[in-house]
């Protein structure tokens, strides 16, 4: 699967592309200040869930798709489920390695939300720059028209801080441009459509590492390591207790991942969550040759203090076997099994 720090690489003479922002006429939104995050006693609004002949709507939050192609092949994979698409209109602006500029980006988002016929919002891919629009976003709007937003890698971002700012369910899982396997589609529909609780099991084959034995509950949080210790601390990260959080990562060395839990840790984030995942860190070992302690070693130093159920291994992340997971949905988690359990439907 190709990596976050790759993809930017990857588009870095994109750069020579030419903005491109609203259209003619069209009103440039005012930044937000960055405030702190709702109290926990806010309630938790869960969107409506999926049903056959649904319109999806397709947007560019992050990284900018070079190949039409790319969109044709999300929009027959999503046809396959039942559903229709429909296209931001920026979905295929380039400013650099960017799906077009910030203002554009955030608009097509707003746009999806206010749209009846939308009944969900699914960016077509990751890469950066899900974090530059959370304050062009109308968080009351978008807490007036609950919709399913799914993602994952930077779509963390924008999980997280709606889950933040509006208290909306958000998921992380499939971009447009992932494969959809059958163990993919599977949990989609049974989260989205199905309104399911079922016990998120490891997929075959993975190997579970229980940092902390024990079962914590709590509302889910989480996503994309680098991302989620990139936002901690500006207000679209929640600041109450209680949640088990759930990370993951790709192509980073574990110098990388001790910076960025150490980043959690002195956020004090660690210390407010009763239980933390480790999906997946695909192609994380060290760089041969390097001195370097182990990714599971970062792990163990840091979480066998804080004495909470941790455990390394199951579908999250950069991997073709991808959970769809929601934030915001209470959930139990097993450290010796390697399993998560929702405990109650993500979607009404």
């Amino acid at each position: 699967m190709p990596s976050r720090r790759r993809f930017l690489a990857a588009t870095g003479l994109a750069a020579l592309g030419a903005p491109l922002g609203l259209a003619a006429g069209q009103a440039v939104p005012a930044p937000v200040s960055p405030l702190p995050a709702a109290p926990d006693e806010r309630p938790v609004i869960k969107p409506p869930r999926l049903r056959p002949g649904h319109t999806v709507g397709l947007v560019t939050p992050a990284g900018a798709i070079f190949d039409e192609g790319e969109i044709r092949e999300a929009e027959a994979a999503l046809a396959r489920l039942g559903l229709r698409t429909k296209r931001g209109a920026h979905v295929l602006d380039r400013h650099g390695y960017l799906g077009g500029t910030d203002v554009g980006r955030a608009a097509d988002i707003m746009t999806m939300f206010r749209d009846p016929e939308v009944k969900a919002i699914l960016p077509l891919r990751g890469g950066w720059g899900c974090a530059r629009l959370l304050p062009y976003l109308d968080y009351d709007v978008i807490r007036a028209n609950p919709k399913i937003v799914c993602g994952y890698s930077d779509i963390t971002a924008l999980l997280t801080a709606i889950y933040a700012r509006t208290g909306l369910v958000t998921f992380h899982g499939p971009v447009g441009t992932s494969t959809w396997n059958d163990f993919s589609t599977d949990s989609f529909r049974r989260v989205l459509f199905g309104a399911e609780t079922p016990v998120l099991r490891p997929a075959e084959g993975t190997r579970v590492e229980t940092m902390n034995p024990g079962v914590a509950r709590g509302r889910l949080l989480g996503g994309n390591l680098s991302v989620l210790s990139g936002i901690v601390g500006t207000g679209f990260v929640p600041e109450g207790d209680g949640h088990i959080l759930f990370l993951e990562e790709v192509s980073e060395e574990p110098y990388r991942i001790d910076r960025m839990i150490t980043q959690l840790k002195l956020s004090g984030l660690l210390r407010r969550v009763t239980g933390l995942v480790f999906g997946d860190c695909r192609d994380c070992a060290p760089e041969t040759g390097y001195v370097s302690l182990s990714l599971l070693s970062v792990l163990d130093d840091h979480l066998r203090s804080l004495g909470m159920p941790a455990f390394y291994g199951t579908a999250i992340g950069h991997v073709a076997n991808k959970f769809t997971l929601p934030v915001g949905v209470l959930a139990e988690m097993d450290a010796n099994t390697g399993t998560i359990r929702l405990l109650e439907p993500a979607v009404v």
